[in-house]
Order: structure tokens, then C-alpha cells, then sequence
């Protein structure tokens, strides 16, 4: 299974808890605040100002 953009933060680094290290990297180190709950990948990227594809593709790589 993809990381996609549409998968939801929390649900991510539930199933792959190697991508937390990835997440803060990449500035969005916020991933206890309540936000990060309910925003999918994108509005959290969006969010911070970070590239989307970047980050999807840095999260798929660390998830295989």
C-alpha cells in the first residue's frame, strides 16, 4: 500500500510509525496537536508550507 495525500496524518504514523522522523523533517513536527487528528497530509503540508509530492514520495520510501 501507497502513502497517498488523502490519508490522514495520525493514520500513517499508526501504520508506519517510521515515517514520524520523515514528518519532522520536513517541519511538521506538530504531530501530538489536535490538527493532526483529523487534517489529511495535505492540509497539514499545506499548512506548514511544505512541498506535498516531496513529502509523499520521502514518506513512501521509509514506509517499504
Amino acid at each position: 500500500m501507497n502513502i497517498t495525500k488523502e490519508m490522514g496524518i495520525l493514520e500513517v504514523v499508526q501504520k508506519y510509525p517510521q515515517t514520524v522522523e520523515v514528518f519532522q523533517n520536513a517541519g511538521m513536527g506538530c504531530l501530538g496537536c489536535s490538527a493532526a487528528r483529523f487534517e489529511n497530509i495535505e492540509q497539514g503540508a499545506g499548512a506548514h508550507g511544505i512541498d506535498i509530492d516531496k513529502l509523499i514520495e520521502d514518506l513512501n520510501k521509509v514506509a517499504k
